[in-house]
């Protein structure tokens, strides 16, 4: 803050009332912090309530997982609760975990539930791209199917820290941002379901009970980092694929393995 008041030729308390929304801007002044943090004014503006939270790689090869450009705070409180649980986390703590202090966090954070919906949601953002990209390269229903299986496994290993959050942790989301996530989680079942729906409508197969079959699928990857250890002899990759196979196996089909 003192250097960002030293580059603009202003006192760090100036800084401050403009942070806290104490204090106005003018459109020059404006132009002048974008200038420094190498923005656009707009983008400024667009993200004045909000820290920016974490850039997926939407576009790329969905099979790779670069680290997440996770925040302090945010990185803090999935490390937080992974080892301890929501309710067994406190602001304090994860101030710590951060390197922040308790004041900071909750500046940009005015609760630990703020904290749990956003993590949720950038988890989210993540997992649906890929699910979809996946999906899109395929050139038959049954292939869509097992690319789907194994994108779902596969951010469940690659991604096993928000997974596992975001499986333990939907009880203590509040509303409305509980019936929010909720629908983006059933929108991924329900993509599950039309890729086995168009599997069964394209051959004669033997699976009475899709449904149950779809949340059979979802459950065994949404196990996975449970149990699944990155340092064991299995790579994910492998993991991703048999489970893929598997799926298709379930539901009465012939596995055809796609290439990679």
């Amino acid at each position: 803050m003192r250097e960002l008041a030293q580059r603009l030729g202003v006192s760090a308390a100036t800084i401050s009332a403009v942070e806290n929304g104490q204090t106005g801007i003018s459109l020059d002044r404006l132009s002048q912090f974008a200038g420094i943090f190498r923005i656009s004014a707009a983008a400024l503006l667009e993200g004045a309530d909000r820290v920016p939270t974490v850039a997926t790689a939407q576009g790329g090869d969905w099979r790779v997982f670069t680290p997440l450009r996770l925040n302090p705070a945010l990185s803090a409180a999935v490390a937080a609760f992974v080892a301890t649980g929501y309710h067994g986390s406190s602001m304090r703590s994860i101030a710590e975990r951060a390197g922040l202090s308790l004041a900071g966090i909750y500046h940009y954070y005015p609760s630990k539930q703020q904290l749990l919906t956003t993590i949720l949601d950038l988890t989210m953002d993540d997992l649906e791209w890929r699910i979809t990209a996946a999906t899109a390269e395929a050139s038959r229903p049954i292939l869509g199917l097992h690319r789907a299986v194994e994108a779902l496994a596969l951010f469940h290993v690659m991604r096993a820290d928000l997974a596992f959050v975001g499986a333990s942790e939907m009880r203590s989301l509040e509303e409305p941002a509980r019936t929010r996530v909720a629908q983006r989680r059933s929108s991924v079942q329900h993509l599950l379901d039309d890729q086995i729906a168009r599997v069964l409508t394209s051959g004669h197969l033997d699976c009475p009970r899709p449904r149950e079959t779809s949340r059979a699928i979802a459950t065994m990857c949404t196990a996975l980092p449970q149990w699944f250890d990155m340092d064991g002899a299995t790579p994910a990759a492998t993991v991703a694929r048999g489970y893929a196979d598997l799926a298709v196996r379930m539901i009465g089909a012939e596995c055809e393995r796609p290439s990679p």
